[in-house]
């Protein structure tokens, strides 16, 4: 469904642009129907200009991203199939509008003949889907709402357009606890129904609960990819080893990890890209571009 092929972007920076900076070089991953992948790195690694370049809200340099092997079109009919939820619920409401106002304007731009009685229902339909009330959440300002609330509309107004991909960047770091876990399995339920999703975060603990595969992103550039089972349990580059020892364990010391005394990336004659270490477990050069 979603191929993202040697992509880079490059940013102008300084004095009237006159530097450069490359915040995405050469990635490539893909995400299929039913599947969540997840997208992992520190800040500043690249992830959420992927999933702006992924949703057409800034372009692609160099490379290309297709959905169902077209090229993204940003405008009505590409926005139908993919949509996006951020990190920060509050800021996609506008506060002097009641919430459900965002349905309003799905109607208004794609289903205008929808008599409003049908379209009522199909909105209380979704927002149950979602597992929330009805009752308790239209017609209130977003002020009125948690985070919570309102990450579900979003997604509530997703799921009244024909979804196939989410990209969900960051969406649980701003709840607590207990209304992360039911975003997540929300977000697995989604998947069950045969919408891709990929999952951007800092997490890697969210990230393992969730995603089939998962894409380890460091400076804009892959460092590891594979099935989450692999990358987790026997992660190869010493980022992603040391990403994982960051992971708060009780009753268990934190590691300190040293870099390789050999580059596996070289050590199996890799050039250029990510080396197949093991069947679908990719992994690049350990050193960057210092190996």
């Amino acid at each position: 469904m979603l191929k993202v092929d040697n992509v880079t972007k490059v940013y102008k920076v300084g004095t009237f642009g006159g530097r450069t900076m490359t915040a995405v070089d050469t990635v490539s991953f893909d995400v299929r129907p039913g599947e969540v992948v997840s997208l992992i790195g520190e800040s500043g690694s690249g992830k959420s200009t992927i999933g702006k370049m992924i949703l057409g809200l800034t372009p692609v340099t160099s490379g290309s991203i297709t959905v169902d092997g077209v090229p993204i079109q940003p405008g009505k009919d590409y926005y139908r199939t993919v949509q996006g939820v951020f990190q920060d619920p509050f800021s996609c409401y506008n506060p002097v509008f009641k919430a459900d106002r965002v349905f309003a304007l799905i109607k208004e731009s794609y289903y205008p003949s929808v008599p409003d009685a049908e379209w009522t229902e199909r909105v209380r339909s979704a927002i149950q889907d979602v597992r929330l009330n009805p009752d308790e959440v239209l017609g209130k300002f977003p002020h009125q709402l948690s985070g919570g609330q309102l990450q579900r509309l979003l997604i509530a107004r997703a799921l009244l357009l024909d979804l196939k991909l989410l990209i969900a960047d960051e969406i649980t770091s701003m709840l607590d606890a207990s209304t992360r876990i039911d975003v997540l399995n929300l977000l697995a339920e989604l998947k069950a129904r045969g919408l891709g999703v990929l999952y951007v975060t800092h997490d890697l603990s969210l990230g393992h609960y969730l995603a089939e595969r998962t894409v380890v992103l460091r400076r804009g550039t892959i460092v590891e990819m594979g099935l989450t089972s692999k990358v987790f349990d026997d992660p190869l580059h010493p980022y992603t080893r040391q990403l994982l020892s960051a992971v708060p364990r009780l009753h268990a010391p934190w590691d300190d990890i040293e870099p390789p005394a050999t580059c596996l990336y070289h050590e199996r004659g890799g050039v250029g890209g990510l080396l197949e270490a093991d069947p679908g477990h990719y992994v690049a050069c350990a050193q960057l571009s210092d190996c």
